[in-house]
């Protein structure tokens, strides 16, 4: 695991920890979003707003969710395979 997917990874888990699972929708994850959809997520020089993971990684999601690590577990792999990090 590379130093950016373990700092994206830890906060991931930081900002969903509080969603309600099992998730069926990315709308249910925002509540969960300390700034809603302007959350920003950062390590190194790879930056992205949830938004903009909504959008690019919408495709990739296999909802529902029924935990926290499954979640974060398919965005950092629709991270790696869309070469976003």
């Amino acid at each position: 695991m590379t130093d950016v997917e373990s700092e994206l990874r830890a906060q991931f888990t930081e900002a969903f920890e509080d969603a309600e699972f099992p998730v069926e929708t990315q709308m249910d994850l925002l509540p969960a979003l300390p700034n809603g959809p302007s959350t920003t997520f950062e390590a190194d020089d790879v930056r992205f707003s949830a938004m903009e993971l909504a959008t690019k990684l919408g495709g990739n999601q296999d909802f529902p969710y029924e935990s926290l690590e499954e979640l974060v577990d398919d965005v950092i792999e629709a991270l790696e395979e869309n070469g976003m990090i």
